[in-house]
């Protein structure tokens, strides 16, 4: 069951739990994700309540990473300020951040980027980095464990099947079989997004300023964050990524794999009453299948 979020409840539990801001403007802000309702504070912040049990973790676990990896990376990230608590009814943390201005990054602008798509592939480097020392020194902060491309197997097959009058279900199932058995990870443990996908890059006059929502964010395999080239880029901005990341054949192909199963699962669900959604995750499954 999902909580009634409004702006009301936002306003209660901002003035409640941290009363020094009370005296400033709440605004929704439209259209937010899937996962939280989103309003500005004042001109300076913003208020994101999860829509869902599934985005619980992200509150606590972007509070406890995000100051320690946001030194390292080229483009700015959200910067927490505050967690608030569950209270009147609402049942999950929340969050205050600083406001990022920008906007969502489109296919229209950096498709064909070659330089974003460089740009994209030295955030992710810079990311990547070897996660130990990071969990010697500060305390775990939500779930970090990488979830095996394994364990999407039975809804990705499904969603095969359910979408094969739409793409080929023969090609579908050719590419999930061979991320499936593509030689695993053996490599050091690296931080990775977990969620990188064009809605979760923000510009300011045509170029990258911002990587945001890090719910995902954990430590194992990078081949998910691979999505952004399925998502994003066109064949020659896409091979100028691969090339900037240095990317072997195994772990793209189980990057494929993410782009396929993710793709698929988003359009099974929401294609059919959000035609944004569907020309998006169409481009999205259709890239993972040219490569």
């Amino acid at each position: 069951m999902r909580p009634a979020v409004d702006t009301r409840l936002a306003r209660r539990l901002v003035d409640t739990q941290f009363p020094q801001w009370s005296c400033l403007p709440l605004a929704p802000v439209a259209p937010a994700g899937s996962d939280h309702v989103i309003h500005r504070l004042g001109g300076e912040l913003s208020v994101r309540l999860p829509r869902h049990a599934g985005a619980i973790g992200q509150a606590e676990k972007e509070a406890a990473w995000l100051p320690r990896l946001a030194p390292h990376l080229p483009l700015a990230v959200p910067v927490p300020v505050a967690v608030g608590e569950p209270d009147f009814g609402y049942p999950w943390p929340w969050s205050v951040s600083r406001w990022l201005d920008g906007e969502v990054a489109t296919v229209e602008t950096l498709g064909d980027s070659v330089g974003a798509a460089v740009e994209l592939a030295g955030f992710l480097t810079a990311l990547q980095r070897p996660a130990a020392d990071d969990l010697l020194a500060v305390a775990p902060g939500g779930d970090l464990a990488a979830r095996p491309l394994a364990d999407l197997d039975r809804t990705t097959r499904a969603a095969i099947a359910e979408t094969g009058g739409v793409f080929d279900a023969a090609a579908m199932t050719a590419l999930w079989d061979a991320a499936l058995s593509a030689p695993a990870w053996d490599r050091t443990p690296v931080w990775f997004h977990g969620d990188f996908h064009t809605g979760n890059l923000l510009t300011v006059d045509g170029r990258l300023s911002a990587v945001i929502d890090f719910g995902g964010l954990g430590i194992g395999d990078p081949a998910r964050d691979l999505m952004i080239a399925f998502t994003l880029m066109s064949p020659g901005s896409r091979a100028a990524f691969r090339a900037a990341l240095d990317v072997d054949d195994a772990t793209w192909t189980r990057g494929r794999g993410w782009a396929l199963a993710t793709g698929l699962t988003a359009y099974t669900i929401y294609a059919a009453v959000d035609s944004r959604v569907a020309a998006q995750t169409t481009r999205q499954i259709t890239a993972a299948l040219a490569r």
